[in-house]
């Protein structure tokens, strides 16, 4: 075998082991915008500018319904 050699072996392993660039990018906030709500206190980013005004409203009626869209510590 021409290429059965120790620095060979670890090369295909850190190909193997790499992370393809989509993966790395979830989660990302590369190309959305902020809207912050509650005078600063919250941030929300969309991928669509144009649902700023749709968002806003969206989240004054849960906030102004009372209702808590996620809560780690219920009191």
């Amino acid at each position: 075998m021409k290429k059965d050699t120790l620095e060979h072996r670890m090369m295909m392993e850190r190909q193997r082991l790499k992370i393809p660039d989509s993966k790395l990018l979830s989660g990302s906030l590369t190309d959305k915008y902020p809207i912050y709500l509650d005078g600063g206190r919250t941030t929300i980013f969309i991928s669509d500018k144009s649902k700023e005004a749709e968002t806003r409203i969206r989240y004054e009626s849960r906030m102004g319904n009372g209702l808590v869209v996620a809560s780690k510590n219920p009191k």
